[in-house]
């Protein structure tokens, strides 16, 4: 089995900065793709950041240029650094790893969320 905690949200005024982290750890052989995704209320789960496989970096337009997503491999950690927050980041964030476990079964894991609060 396989378990990711986030950690790192909280209240922060309108402007400011958090960061974001997430820690994989159980039968880890390998992780693929690894992505951020936020839902406000009443909204849909939404793709903030992501890396690929490939390694290639992928943002929502509305985050581009302040949000900042990269990986620490050899700690199965992602990270998500938010800048210049506004009000409408306002969202619970969860993580998302594709994992390769050892019996080499290949499966997308969620975070259990965390929030984040952006007040003008």
């Amino acid at each position: 089995q396989v378990q990711l905690v986030e950690s790192g949200g909280g209240l922060v005024q309108a402007g400011g900065s958090l960061r974001l982290s997430c820690a994989a750890s159980g039968s880890i052989f390998s992780i693929n793709a690894v992505g951020w995704y936020r839902q406000a209320p009443g909204k849909q789960r939404e793709l903030v950041a992501a890396i690929t496989s490939g390694g290639r970096l992928n943002y929502a337009d509305s985050v581009k240029g302040r949000f900042t997503i990269s990986r620490d491999n050899a700690k199965n950690t992602m990270y998500l650094q938010m800048n210049s927050l506004k009000p409408e980041d306002t969202a619970v964030y969860y993580c998302n790893a594709d994992v390769t476990t050892y019996g080499l079964v290949v499966s997308g894991y969620w975070g259990q969320g965390t929030q984040v609060t952006v007040s003008s």
